[in-house]
């Protein structure tokens, strides 16, 4: 058992007499994760942090009734997940533009945003760790942030996600999962062998972490480089070589998409390089693989201003998947300003 599965017992019993510092020293250790596992869950970054602050309400009024019967690690994530379930009620899932149709074969010069679509979101990682949460985990951590990952997740309904997650990420039992979700064991295994054949069926064999490793990080650099580099310069030969033939760009939250390398560099020629104004970039990392961070001037003032996060899906060497998720918004996340000058 790790120190964060076990609370610190004078910690915990000062925090069942009303003691508020003893219940923030037990629950800090647990944070980044309790917050990333809400995000898989709900695909949304500011939809987790509610969804975490509640858990911790929760958990502070039911502390006193904490048994030690299971994990303290355990016990919070059945309080979190049972918020994230409550939030997920009655609510339609988060969505890249792919799932709304097919990919347009030319450039659209004036695609808007779509109305009353739930669209996921980038993710910072910051503080949490590469290796699984328990030696049963099919996934590392930041594995189970990955767009692909994420995204697949969402295809589930609300209580295949918490299973599927609670086992294959968490490494939980399925009596402990019946227990978190409210049902019976088989009830639990039914539902996470549905959901596995979703996932496989939406995410690549390899994740994203193991072909990152593969190519190295020289190579990886080059490509956030490359890509920012050859937007700013307007550089259509230099994307052409970055992108793998069946390479994919999406914007959320505009609804259109490119599919392959012909029309994603038509696209990238006819609006970003030609229509938009200057370019700046920045690298970051979002949902633990390669991303830049892209500031726009569009008025000639000098001054760039926050734009898109555009996380880049590496794929033997290349890139094969470009997700721009727009808005000034995301940028705090990362510790990024909204302005360059």
């Amino acid at each position: 058992m790790s120190d964060v599965d076990a609370a610190p017992a004078n910690d915990l019993t000062l925090a069942r007499a009303g003691d508020d510092d003893a219940f923030t020293r037990l629950v800090a250790p647990l944070r980044p994760e309790l917050h990333a596992h809400c995000y898989r869950l709900l695909g949304s970054a500011h939809d987790a942090d509610d969804a975490l602050q509640d858990a911790l309400l929760r958990a502070w009024r039911g502390v006193a009734g904490f048994e030690s019967r299971s994990s303290w690690r355990t016990w919070m994530y059945t309080v979190v997940t049972r918020v994230c379930l409550d939030a997920l009620r009655g609510r339609s899932r988060r969505a890249l533009p792919m799932d709304l149709g097919p990919p347009s074969a030319h450039p659209v010069l004036d695609d808007r945003p779509a109305t009353g679509t739930h669209w996921l979101e980038p993710y910072a990682v910051a503080g949490l760790g590469e290796g699984p949460l328990s030696p049963a985990a099919r996934y590392e951590q930041r594995e189970a942030v990955e767009v692909a990952f994420v995204a697949a997740v969402s295809h589930l309904p609300p209580n295949q996600r918490a299973v599927l997650v609670l086992f294959d990420v968490l490494g939980m039992s399925a009596a402990e999962i019946a227990d978190v979700v409210g049902t019976s064991v088989p009830a639990v295994t039914s539902a996470l062998q549905r959901a596995r054949r979703v996932v496989a069926e939406r995410v690549p064999p390899r994740s994203q972490q193991q072909t990152l490793r593969q190519v190295g990080d020289g190579r990886v650099r080059s490509l956030v480089e490359g890509f920012a580099a050859a937007l700013e310069q307007g550089d259509v030969p230099r994307l052409t070589a970055l992108l793998t033939a069946d390479v994919t760009w999406s914007m959320p939250p505009l609804p259109r998409w490119y599919g392959g390398r012909t029309a994603a560099v038509a696209f990238a020629a006819a609006v970003p390089m030609a229509t938009c104004g200057a370019w700046r970039h920045r690298a970051v990392t979002a949902n633990g693989q390669p991303a830049v961070a892209g500031y726009l001037c569009a008025d000639g003032s000098g001054v760039f201003r926050a734009w898109a996060v555009t996380v880049l899906t590496v794929d033997g060497g290349l890139v094969g998947g470009i997700t721009s998720f727009l808005g000034v918004d995301h940028f705090p996340r990362f510790g990024l300003p909204t302005e360059l000058r």
